[in-house]
């Protein structure tokens, strides 16, 4: 048995010696090393990792290790959906994330930031965000990928409490 530490590892070290793009890809990487792990293992490894997409010299998008700036975005990101995120709604393509009021607008702000593949742009009200997943990816998917920062160093994804807000209204 595999341990997630040994795991994450394994996943750095593949994403810099090997042009990978795709989970898919990433995962037949980690079997053709001997760890077996699903596409959900898989995607949850990447945004807790904070691996970002770049070019490489023949053009392709491939996973790479994140640079500062990038770990101070999604440390943000992670900061801003815990202090701010009431509950994750999939709703087709969309994310719908409740907020207390008056809220919206800067964890809509961090989500952009963030830059993260899977979100294609947010539109923020008073205590709504909705997030559009970019093409090929559903809301569901996309409400796990938003819940994984918010439990980045334990490896579970967990819903926000939220405690002492009364709640809002969408």
């Amino acid at each position: 048995m595999t341990t997630k530490f040994e795991r994450q590892g394994t996943i750095l070290r593949l994403v810099q010696h090997q042009p990978l793009s795709t989970q898919a890809e990433v995962a037949e990487a980690l079997h053709a090393s001997g760890i077996e792990a699903v596409q959900a293992t898989v995607s949850r490894d990447i945004t807790q990792l904070g691996l970002v997409k770049v070019r490489n010299a023949e053009g392709r998008l491939v996973y790479a290790l994140p640079g500062a700036a990038d770990l101070r975005r999604l440390d943000e990101l992670t900061s801003a959906l815990r202090r701010w995120a009431g509950g994750f709604t999939p709703a087709g393509n969309l994310c719908v994330i409740v907020t207390p009021r008056g809220f919206a607008a800067a964890l809509a702000d961090a989500i952009d930031a963030a830059d993260l593949d899977a979100v294609a742009g947010t539109i923020a009200g008073d205590n709504t965000v909705f997030v559009a997943a970019r093409d090929g990816l559903t809301g569901s998917e996309l409400a796990q990928e938003l819940r994984g920062h918010l439990d980045a160093d334990s490896g579970s994804v967990e819903q926000p409490t939220n405690a002492g807000y009364a709640g809002a209204e969408a």
